[in-house]
């Protein structure tokens, strides 16, 4: 192990990921998990006195976060991420470049309008990722705020350029690479055409501490709905991976790029499934040099969460299927479980009086052999006082039996046998497609794609376009029109048929093209969406004139409107490409030595790093995609 002492060349990083906050907010007894947990993360970053706190996305469970949990975020932030304490690194690289989305392209605490004493960065996840016609995600208000460095956006969908941000700390550097949550399957395809690339400083590239953080599925959901290790370039030092919510924060050293993978997991169980039972962590980074060490930080505020497995069958001695009483004494054994582990949890409690009282209790019954599962309703009843999710205690499933079906009937409900929180991630795309695609002749898709219409109905369950599908099927129907019309098909109806079904199989095999589909049809539904907004808003004004207020709407109006262009375009001239001094900040309260970026990044330039060529061997035997 390294020993690091606290001094002048060595980074403080608090890294943690997938906080989700505003989960279960309606809850009343979860309902405050979330921010209190974040509150404990942020409590441990101003005690450690980190230089800067990392986040590898999902900061918000949902991608358009209730005024409630914006409004605790934000209370957070401002009481511990703002005061006096000096920060005590410099960013080197064209903050224009890192920060080039945002009206204010600098890293917060160099903002003399703001006192930032704790900076944060952080990626975007696939829960609060960028949507709407304007592409913002929950992310994007904080960053305007000042109060969040928002890194990590690619800027194209046809080729990726992930260009670091350069961080000094006396004789430390850091080049912090960042990339914001993407289809699996797209980033998959586009590591694998080259059009992923990882840009590096030219002069010294071999004396940075090279750290990536990603948020992307790490374990293999699919062929393609993945991101497999060795696609990441060897240079990295370390990897901190989000979206995958088991904590395995200790770093692990992937043998054939040699390096290491930390994966933080989330701060609050969102499934009731083994990974979410491993206590959770935040990480303590401390780097010298290319040295590093992490340091686990047990977070104690986190409802506990105990669970385990019955296989009935494996119990002859106590359960007989033909026995007419079985059915209670299954549940008798259940409820001495249950107990077990509430006995576990309490004791577990009795040395942390900061965890939640009531524990999170899950009991995984396998009924196969014959076994009939009992009335869950009832049984919960009698622990609605003593659990957090008396509803969802017992989960029956049946795992060994595997009944014969015709291959023409299509159950659905096979598809939703194990719900997602039994660890299997149930994509709406996946459904659809496998809907479509094991259906009756009669009901097929016979001009749509199930990946178009899967793409469409995702849409419209995770981001609430409420368009998407109607846009979808005209922008697919048109092209097909404009086809027929341009192969001047003739008017019958089995030659129609013939060269729709054609077309489509074409477009399903070109997956680029129908990708520029859905993402056209999608751009459509957000603009519709904008112009019911606007009409709306034209509407409302309609109603204040004809109210007698239509004098004081203009006046406030006017006022900020013309302020705000004032500073943004000053402040934009002035400062757009500032960056730090090699002098720390905090030799006074505002007095931030800052000089022009210019000399900063004059000299310094990149040059494209391309995934190496050993990477060709990985596709050996890849499916094609």
């Amino acid at each position: 192990p390294v020993s690091f002492r606290d001094d002048e060349d060595t980074f403080k990083i608090l890294i943690a990921t997938d906080i989700h906050l505003g989960y279960l907010e309606k809850d009343p007894v979860r309902g405050n998990d979330t921010f209190v947990t974040f509150n404990e993360i942020l409590d441990h970053a101003q005690k450690n006195e980190v230089d800067f706190i990392l986040l590898g996305g999902d900061l918000f469970h949902d991608n358009k976060p209730s005024r409630k949990t914006v409004h605790s975020c934000l209370e957070s932030l401002r009481k511990y991420c703002m005061g006096d304490h000096p920060v005590q690194f410099e960013i080197l690289s064209d903050q224009a470049v890192n920060f080039h989305y945002s009206k204010f392209p600098w890293v917060n605490y160099q903002d003399r309008n703001l006192n930032i004493s704790i900076p944060i960065f952080s990626i975007h996840g696939n829960h609060d990722d960028p949507t709407g016609a304007d592409a913002l995600c929950a992310l994007d208000i904080l960053s305007c705020a000042g109060l969040l460095n928002h890194f990590g956006r690619s800027a194209s969908v046809e080729k990726i350029d992930i260009s670091p941000i350069l961080l000094r700390k006396g004789r430390t550097k850091i080049a912090l690479y960042g990339l914001g949550a993407i289809p699996d399957e797209r980033l998959y395809r586009m590591f694998v055409n080259k059009q992923v690339t990882m840009l590096r400083p030219k002069e010294d590239e071999d004396s940075w501490f090279n750290l990536f953080v990603i948020h992307q599925n790490r374990s293999k959901h699919g062929a393609t709905n993945y991101i497999p290790e060795q696609f990441l370039d060897d240079f990295i030092h370390l990897v901190v991976w989000g979206h995958e919510h088991e904590c395995k924060i200790a770093p692990s050293q992937n043998e054939q790029q040699h390096f290491y993978v930390s994966q933080p997991g989330s701060s609050v169980v969102t499934s009731l499934s083994p990974g979410e039972a491993v206590k959770k962590h935040i990480g303590l980074l401390h780097v010298n040099g290319k040295k590093m060490k992490m340091q686990k930080i047990a977070l104690e505020t986190v409802r506990t969460f105990h669970m385990e497995d019955i296989v009935l069958a494996d119990h002859p001695d106590l359960f007989n299927p033909d026995n007419p009483k079985v059915t209670q004494a299954i549940q008798a054994f259940c409820m001495e479980k249950v107990e077990s582990m509430l006995d576990n949890a309490e004791r577990e409690r009795l040395g942390n009086p900061r965890q939640p009282e009531k524990p999170l209790i899950r009991l995984r019954v396998d009924y196969a052999g014959g076994f009939e599962p009992f009335s869950v309703h009832r049984f919960s009843q009698k622990y609605m006082d003593r659990v957090a999710n008396p509803k969802d205690i017992i989960y029956f499933f049946r795992h060994r039996e595997q009944k014969e079906k015709n291959e023409n009937d299509f159950n659905f409900g096979k598809l939703v046998s194990r719900p997602a929180s039994e660890g299997m991630t149930l994509r709406v795309e996946d459904l659809v497609k496998e809907y479509f695609q094991t259906a009756e002749k009669k009901v097929q898709l016979s001009l749509l794609t199930e990946r178009g219409m899967g793409e469409a109905v995702q849409e419209f369950v995770d981001k609430e376009e409420k368009d998407a599908i109607e846009e979808l099927v005209k922008f697919q129907l048109e092209k097909t029109q404009r086809f027929l019309k341009e192969r001047r098909t003739d008017a019958e109806e089995e030659k129609i048929d013939e060269e729709v079904r054609k077309f489509r199989e074409s477009r399903k095999k070109n997956t680029e093209e129908e990708d520029e589909e859905v993402r056209e049809a999608m751009t459509r539904a957000r603009a519709l969406r904008s112009e019911d907004a606007v009409l709306i808003a034209a509407s409302s004004d309609e109603e204040l004139m004809d109210t007698g207020m239509k004098g004081t709407g203009d006046s406030d109006d006017s006022l900020p409107a013309t302020l705000s262009r004032g500073r943004a375009s000053a402040r934009g001239r002035g400062r757009g490409t500032r960056g730090q001094s090699s002098t720390t900040r905090g030799s006074s309260r505002r007095g931030r030595g800052s000089t022009s970026q210019e000399s900063a990044t004059s000299s310094r330039t990149y040059k494209p790093v391309s995934v190496p060529a050993k990477n060709k061997t990985i596709m050996d035997g890849r499916p094609s995609i």
